[in-house]
């Protein structure tokens, strides 16, 4: 009886059943689901902490431009009339210059916004995932087709 009983064993370890192949399927499946969560998770704080940095550099930026802005651009306009140019020309010089630099400044805010990942290397892992499932399916589906 001992004996019937380790043959039961061997066969059944080089022979797993069906139940044990659905419940390692299903034990696959939930591991690469949590993999993929996990990937978006890190993905996901990478992306926050870009766009809280940025913003915070924005705001930070913004507040000192303006302040330096005004001083800069009244010694400017200040420095035109000293040179003999009507007061009226000298704002509208000034202003152009102001203008100039603020479309700098936004340029490079756009620059760094573009940089966002936005979960890319999630969306690619996730597309494998979901076309390695579907070869599978289509794989296994198949022969059940052939066999009718």
């Amino acid at each position: 009886m001992v004996s019937t009983e380790s043959a039961r064993g061997a066969g059944a370890a080089a022979d797993p059943s069906l139940g044990d192949l659905v419940a390692q399927a299903a034990a696959d499946l939930s591991v690469l689901v949590r993999s993929e969560i996990d990937l978006a998770k890190i993905e996901l704080r990478k992306d926050v902490r870009r766009f809280a940095t940025i913003a915070i550099m924005i705001t930070g930026c913004f507040f000192a431009f303006n302040l330096v802005i005004v001083l800069i651009s009244f010694g400017f306009v200040y420095g035109l009339i000293r040179l003999g140019l009507v007061p009226w020309a000298s704002f509208l010089i000034v202003a152009g210059v102001d203008i100039v630099l603020i479309g700098i400044a936004a340029g490079i805010a756009w620059l760094n916004f573009r940089r966002v990942s936005g979960l890319k290397l999630t969306r690619k892992t996730v597309q494998e995932d979901l076309a390695i499932i579907n070869r599978e399916d289509q794989a296994t589906t198949a022969p059940a087709v052939e066999a009718r």
